[in-house]
């Protein structure tokens, strides 16, 4: 009965901190966010503030995703840390209890917590990201055209020739672009005309450009309600070009990854985003080892910044070996299985040898 209290309370104090963190820095980056939002919306004549902070409320739950491993280990380390500065620790370890029954509880509720952020947090993030782009696009869509030299790229041909789309932006997977830039070359390779265009929408067999305006060297500028551009770009293709993995929630990529391959494309982005979503919750599990193999010292001990620090420096670590895999990954120097669990095995591992040393000797 002992242990099942202690327990609860342990994970209760691990679930509150790490909580409080991620709330902390979710605040955070929305007011960062807020800022530069209201920067860019500035020139824009009758922004809305409310329409400005809902662009940035919607965006920002993507970002802290990428966070979320950091604030569990930043709260697994301020959870035991504050037990032993209040010598909770001690008075548990007097009783028999070790250090495997304190890390347990955690254990299980960061696994509980990446379950959640896979099957439920991702896939709103997602949901809600698309409709910052659709915002977005409402309220910067009069300066979104002739940026040709960022944004996205895909090159289409048909029987009249070649052409080079740009977008600045994309929306629904790509079907919906913004700030379209198209230029187009006939059969032999030459240049004919460039097209800049508000928006673009895939239909069947074509792009439907809306408020064009076409320039060409053989004849005065025009302007056009809408023009139709001849493709044979596939959805996939498009989604190929012009979306990425990390817009696709967790139960939409296992289609988007048999619709590439069935479409003869590279579907390494796809699965290795799936895998890195199946690897999180475990990722977690790793980023309280590894804080608890820190952070288990007695306070009256002393090197509380040491450990601190020992801590910060084994996140940074294992943040730069998840980019490197994932770089590897998307490079295709790497299977997307070993991108996306290397990181959980050597942390997790790192976090359990650590802790085993400490523990038992």
């Amino acid at each position: 009965m002992i242990s099942r209290t202690l327990s609860r309370y342990f994970a209760g104090r691990f679930f509150g901190a790490a909580i409080g963190v991620f709330v902390g820095v979710f605040v955070l980056v929305v007011l960062v966010d807020y800022v530069e939002m209201t920067r860019r919306a500035a020139e824009i004549p009758n922004a809305s503030p409310l329409v400005v902070a809902q662009i940035s409320l919607y965006r920002v739950p993507q970002v802290t995703e990428r966070i979320m491993p950091f604030s569990v280990l930043v709260g697994a380390m301020m959870c035991y840390l504050n037990l032993s500065r209040r010598l909770e620790l001690v008075v548990a370890r007097s009783a028999g209890v070790s250090a495997w029954q304190f890390v347990a509880p955690a254990l299980v509720v960061s696994l509980l917590l990446g379950v959640g952020a896979t099957a439920i947090y991702n896939p709103v993030s997602a949901a809600l990201r698309e409709q910052s782009k659709r915002l977005e696009a409402q309220l910067f869509g009069e300066k979104g055209g002739g940026q040709a030299a960022s944004g996205f790229w895909a090159r289409q041909r048909s029987a009249d020739g070649s052409s080079v789309i740009n977008a600045v932006s994309s929306r629904s997977q790509g079907s919906e672009l913004d700030g379209v830039t198209v230029f187009t070359f006939n059969a032999a390779g030459q240049f004919q005309q460039r097209i800049e265009a508000k928006g673009a929408t895939l239909e069947p067999g074509h792009w439907r450009l809306d408020d064009a305006h076409v320039f060409s060297s053989a004849a005065p500028p025009a302007q056009h309600p809408f023009l139709l551009l001849p493709t044979s770009l596939t959805p996939a293709q498009v989604r190929e070009s012009f979306a990425t993995p990390e817009t696709l929630s967790f139960w939409q990529l296992p289609e988007y990854i048999e619709l590439a391959e069935q479409a003869g494309l590279v579907a390494a982005g796809y699965r290795l985003q799936y895998q890195v979503l199946i690897a999180r919750p475990f990722l977690l599990t790793a980023m309280v080892l590894l804080a608890a193999s820190v952070s288990l010292r007695f306070f009256r001990m002393g090197g509380v910044t040491k450990m601190i620090l020992g801590g910060i420096t084994a996140g940074f670590l294992l943040y730069v070996i998840s980019k490197v895999t994932e770089d590897l990954s998307k490079a295709e120097l790497m299977h997307p299985v070993a991108a996306a669990w290397l990181p959980v095995l050597v942390g997790g591992l790192t976090g359990f040898v650590a802790l085993l040393y400490q523990e038992d000797g």
